[in-house]
């Protein structure tokens, strides 16, 4: 019998420039496919540890199901874990469009001095972007740009801390150090908070918001999610479906 085809997993040579090393690994999620059934086919918890999000990521590549935004993100980890020039760290939006709150999240990239993004989305300019933005808000405004093409107004900006290089790690990513209410805000104060945070993320100032008192994290975190989710299951379907 024929075997369906596996995209094969890509590999880094020394040839490759970072952009086209992530090229590759963007055009492998996109050979995956965006995944539009309506079902999760990796369950991805957010408070895991590094380690544990990298067996998942093991187990898309052997799988080789089509995936959403969140699979995406750590697909990417663990495709760029080898290239410690490569810095990896979560931006995650919400946005608003005819009534209903959504979610997306792509994996943000910082190397050489240039910013770009991996990730998969329903739409084209919604995931991966060029590595080639000088500054983190003009990377974060061409998201914002792209997302009023599709009428969305994006109320929230969250940008975590760059990911460990570290496969083994017991530590869970941090995807939320910045949230920014940008809705509120002008674009110069947006521009200005980004780059505090892009000069201490780059100076590796920043700690975990969670290392201050993670026992008060974790306990606030169960007691709200089990409520969270028997109040709006849809919402939590389309969260994931329209990004």
């Amino acid at each position: 019998c024929v075997q369906p085809s596996v995209p094969p997993v890509p590999n880094y040579k020394l040839s490759m420039s970072i952009p086209e090393w992530l090229q590759a690994i963007q055009t492998y999620m996109k050979m995956l496919q965006y995944n539009h059934t309506g079902t999760q086919f990796f369950e991805i918890r957010k408070n895991r540890p590094l380690s544990g999000l990298m067996e998942t990521a093991k187990e898309m590549t052997r799988e080789s199901l089509p995936i959403k935004c969140l699979e995406a993100v750590i697909l990417g980890i663990y495709l760029t874990n080898g290239q410690p020039s490569v810095e990896r760290f979560p931006i995650s939006f919400k946005t608003h469009f005819s009534g209903n709150y959504f979610h997306h999240v792509v994996l943000g990239i910082y190397c050489n001095g240039r910013y770009g993004s991996l990730g998969m989305s329903r739409r084209s300019d919604l995931m991966d972007k060029p590595l080639t933005y000088r500054t983190l808000s003009d990377l974060i405004f061409e998201f914002e740009d792209s997302y009023k093409k599709y009428l969305h107004s994006v109320k929230k900006v969250k940008i975590g801390l760059y990911v460990p290089h570290e496969p083994h790690s017991f530590q869970p990513i941090e995807w939320k150090q910045l949230v920014l209410n940008i809705s509120k805000m002008m674009r110069t104060e947006v521009r200005k908070e980004l780059e505090k945070f892009a000069r201490d993320m780059r100076m590796k100032i920043l700690k975990p918001s969670s290392a201050h008192s993670p026992m008060k994290e974790r306990s606030r975190g169960k007691s709200l999610s089990p409520r969270r989710r028997q109040a709006s299951p849809q919402r939590r379907a389309c969260r994931r479906d329209k990004s």
